[in-house]
């Protein structure tokens, strides 16, 4: 706020609140200075709302400190959610190449969040939008997040979960739904069956069979 706004805004203040001007012209003057130090980044209409908002909720003269201390406090909101990520379309003239020019486009970008002239760019406006729907709907059509190519060139190092997807495409239940019945086994629901303290690539029989009436019952 520029030192020359300051007798203005004190004599607005002073319309709800006649104590919080001085009358003697020496006390306005370090009146004066004393404000215009402390809300020397504080906008002028932002020091006026705050001073709306302090006297809808209390009756003890505003200081300037009760100003200031709003305006950081939404400083460090709108700076906590802004992610930092500069918006390249808004300068289509910066060169790529340009660092000092990136950077002081970066710290204008920074300062315009930080005093209110640009709202933050948070994490949901890049996480949402038409762009996220389209993902969605592809992973959706996948219906895994491993695209199948992906899984054929991966078969030799999964061979365990390579068996859980065949017996569940052949209408069969997921062995690790159940514990292993068989007493040489026992493995514990979630657990890969094992054999002589080694885990088995298939599961056995008895397992594959508990688990499918499992399924059977809660269908």
């Amino acid at each position: 706020m520029h030192p020359a706004q300051i007798p203005e805004l004190i004599a607005r203040i002073a319309l709800a609140d006649p104590r919080v001007r001085r009358e003697d012209p020496v006390e306005q003057t370090a009146q004066i200075d004393m404000w215009a130090g402390i809300l020397a980044d504080v906008p002028y209409e932002y020091a006026l709302q705050a001073a709306h908002a302090h006297y809808a909720k209390s009756t003890w003269p505003i200081l300037p400190a009760d100003i200031a201390t709003r305006w950081s406090t939404a400083v460090a909101d709108r700076l906590t959610r802004h992610t930092g990520t500069f918006e390249p379309t808004a300068h289509p003239g910066l060169d790529p190449d340009d660092e000092a020019g990136y950077r002081a486009a970066l710290a204008a970008e920074r300062h315009a969040v930080a005093t209110g002239q640009q709202p933050p760019n948070e994490l949901r406006a890049i996480t949402a939008g038409p762009a996220a729907a389209e993902v969605q709907a592809r992973l959706d059509a996948m219906g895994t997040y491993m695209p199948p190519s992906v899984k054929d060139l991966m078969k030799e190092f999964r061979p365990e979960a390579v068996e859980r997807e065949r017996l569940v495409r052949s209408g069969l239940a997921d062995p690790r739904s159940v514990a292993c019945p068989w007493d040489a086994c026992r493995a514990p629901q979630g657990q890969r069956c094992r054999t002589n303290g080694k885990d088995r690539r298939e599961y056995h029989p008895a397992r594959v069979q508990a688990a499918t009436a499992a399924m059977q019952d809660a269908a």
